[in-house]
Parts: structure tokens; sequence; C-alpha cells
């Protein structure tokens, strides 16, 4: 951790100058240079000081926690095809087994089909951007074209399967996440 770069960017947020800072601390605004440029190192006293003064604390200031990722490009999307059963599936959250909910988008070829899930605890959402798509629950079949929903308990044998001429494409969203 550069201390001194973590100095200077909480003293911007804060709309100080070196020498603002420097006063409220009773330290040089050569030293607070200095200390932003990692060119020395203050005291504990003195650090606490600054934290203070910036509206922090050694706890806060010494903590690394990482910023959650909120959006997500194609490129940091992974990817699976099967050719023989026609479909790709596309994890659309990078490790989304970690969240409640995993959300993928779900592309079947014509006569496509995606594999037979064993019944599982959780629940499966899925909404058809494209094309028309079959869902298999147990021994029942229900139709859902572009533009309409389906919502289901996961304890029961589940497929979905494109019997059309065009791709399918649908986004769904299962919990808790398969992996």
């Amino acid at each position: 951790m550069n201390i001194g770069e973590k100095i200077k960017r909480l003293r911007l947020e804060n709309n100080l100058t070196q020498e603002e800072l420097a006063d409220r601390c009773e330290l040089s605004k050569g030293f607070i240079s200095q200390l932003e440029r990692d060119m020395t190192s203050p005291s504990i006293a003195s650090l606490v000081d600054i934290l203070e003064s910036l509206g922090t604390n050694l706890q806060s200031f010494f903590s690394e926690t990482v910023e959650e990722k909120i959006v997500f490009k194609p490129e940091d999307f992974f990817e699976k095809e099967d050719e023989v059963s026609g479909f790709t599936l596309e994890w659309i959250i990078p490790n989304a087994q970690k969240n409640m909910m995993e959300p993928i988008m779900l592309t079947l070829a014509p006569e496509g089909m995606y594999e037979i899930h064993d019944p599982h605890e959780g629940e499966e959402f899925g909404y058809v951007l494209s094309g028309a798509v079959i869902v298999k629950l147990g021994q029942k079949n229900y139709v859902a074209k572009s533009g309409d929903t389906f919502y289901y308990k996961a304890n029961r044998y589940h497929q979905i399967i494109n019997k059309g001429k065009r791709e399918a494409k649908i986004l769904m969203v299962g919990t808790p996440p398969n992996f």
C-alpha cells in the first residue's frame, strides 16, 4: 500500500490543500508534500492526526476493501457451447455462484435442447428474447414464445427445447446458483 498516495487521494476528496491539511495537523506543508510522494513516513501519532483531519481512522485507512464490480461487459462472460445438443450457455455475471441467483443467457439452435436437469431445490425464471421454446416440467410441456416469461420451482425434472426452425434466445435466472 502506498500510504502517501492514499493520503493525497483522501486530501483531494476533502478539497484540502497540502497547507490546509498541515495546519490542521500542526505539521509543515513540506512534510505533507514529502509524505504524499512517499519520501518520508509519519509517526503513528502524526498519522492518526492526519487521518482524523481527513475524516477517517487507522482501521478504515488500512482496510483493503475491494470494490464490488457492478457492470459486466461481454468480454467478462464465460461461454459453454454444446454443438451436439445445439445450445450455447453464457454466464453473464462471472462467479455468480457466490450470489443468491445465477443469471445466464441460453441460446438454442433450431431443434436444439438444453440438458435435462434433475429435481433440485430452488426456482428458475426465463424471459424468451427471441424464438419459441418448450419448457418441459416433469411430464408436462409449456410453450413460451418471444416476449413470454416462465417461472417454476425446480423440484421436477426440467428441460428447455427449441422445436422451431429459428434460433431461440432466453435470459434465465436460477436460484440458488447451480455449480
